[in-house]
């Protein structure tokens, strides 16, 4: 027995030793479609006696796996994919008993591609997930940053927000009145007026120190020091000022009765002013900034007084070029306001009975019906508002006017000219 167990005992070594040694698998050309398994065994032990199926020469063995005649590439490939299956599952061992510095090294060199997939590169994840811990981390110290400049700033803002909210109440009702036509009521144009006089006097009257009001006559405030912040937010109040005061222009417009003045005169004196109202808010950021682009320390010197005239000259440059486009607009609105629209020419009645007595737009009977040049008929009144935001046809979207007439319906703009 112990002879036996003696004998045993190389076959058993030398077979854990080609359990363990790499494994080659190779077609075997001589065998037709057959495969030889090689097991490498180490180089540095001889094979065991027992071993009679091992090769002298090559130290290789041999396992020929022979198909029948009958079987073809199906067959290999299902015999391809079961010793590929066995020898995985076989693997799994060796690395466990080998332990964790012999894993598999593909796992360890190739990346995860699953940003591949999404098409975008895994680093703009990671800097976007830096950039969320880094907010979140400052969120607390940018909140406090927040109220001590809301504190610091509170009347400044205060009367940014109050300046806002009543333009937009005014420019509203402003324009309902005009759409209601004859049927506005006085008594709503004087309550505007009244609050665009008291919203303005009492701003010039809070701010009487800087002398904010020579802003509307072209001249510079006495603010010292006059720094970037201080400039924007003085051009931003003169702009709302000048606002207000073409608004009330519009105001004293529709007070003006019918009788005098009749729908369409009342749009063109409308749209004329807005138009003047813009072109003051353009202009009056002028002396503001060239004031401030001019001014330099006495520290930079000559070359800090050549650099503030050049950047200066630029700004005025590019102001003219921004005015001359807006000169063009003013002087076709002050054709349109002399001239009137030509828009069409009066429809007869057996025009309108064709047409079938009924305007296209306010679907009922024609009240002073014109016919445009693309032979269609609207209401007078009907296709003047129309051509309030258009300038073709609304039904067949022939061209009628050169101008989009978007000021006549009572409208300022929002527009804030800070430059």
């Amino acid at each position: 027995m112990k002879l036996r167990d003696q004998n045993d005992r190389p076959d058993s070594r030398r077979a854990l030793k080609l359990r363990y040694s790499p494994a080659v698998m190779q077609p075997n050309s001589s065998e037709g479609n057959g495969l030889s398994l090689n097991l490498q065994p180490e180089p540095t032990r001889p094979p065991a006696p027992g071993a009679a199926a091992a090769s002298p020469e090559s130290n290789e063995v041999r396992v020929n796996m022979t198909s029948k005649p009958g079987e073809s590439g199906g067959g290999a490939s299902s015999r391809r994919s079961r010793v590929n299956s066995y020898s995985h599952t076989h693997s799994q061992p060796h690395s466990h008993n080998r332990g964790p510095h012999h894993s598999n090294p593909e796992s360890e060199l190739d990346p995860p591609d699953s940003d591949l997939d999404s098409g975008e590169p895994s680093s703009s994840f990671s800097e976007l997930r830096c950039l969320f811990r880094w907010l979140q981390k400052s969120l607390p110290f940018l909140v406090i940053i927040c109220a001590k400049l809301v504190v610091q700033h509170a009347l400044g803002l205060a009367v940014g927000v109050g300046l806002f909210t009543t333009f937009l109440y005014v420019n509203k009702n402003i324009q309902t009145q005009v759409f209601l036509q004859d049927r506005h009521s006085k008594l709503q144009c004087v309550w505007l007026l009244v609050f665009l006089t008291s919203s303005t006097l009492l701003l010039y009257y809070t701010f009487l120190s800087e002398t904010l009001h020579y802003c509307l006559i072209f001249l510079s405030p006495t603010i010292e020091p006059l720094g970037f912040w201080e400039v924007l937010w003085t051009v931003g109040i003169t702009n709302f000022i000048i606002k207000f005061l073409f608004m009330g222009m519009k105001c004293l417009i529709l007070l003006i009765p019918s009788s005098l003045v009749n729908y369409k005169t009342q749009g063109r004196w409308v749209m004329l002013s807005e138009e003047l109202g813009q072109a003051h808010q353009a202009t009056a950021p002028v002396p503001l900034w060239f004031r401030y682009l001019v001014t330099y320390q006495e520290v930079d010197g000559t070359p800090g007084l050549t650099l503030g005239v050049l950047l200066a000259l630029l700004y005025l440059i590019m102001k003219l070029l921004g005015l001359y486009g807006q000169w063009t607009s003013i002087l076709k609105t002050v054709r349109v306001f002399l001239n009137g629209e030509h828009t069409g020419t009066a429809a007869t009645r057996s025009q309108c009975s064709e047409a079938g007595d009924v305007c296209p737009i306010c679907q009922g009977e024609y009240r002073d019906p014109r016919v445009l040049l693309c032979q269609h008929i609207f209401c007078d009144d009907c296709i003047a508002l129309w051509f309030n935001r258009e300038k073709s046809c609304p039904l067949c979207r022939t061209v009628i006017t050169e101008k989009v007439y978007k000021w006549r319906d009572g409208a300022t703009s929002p527009h804030l000219q800070i430059y």
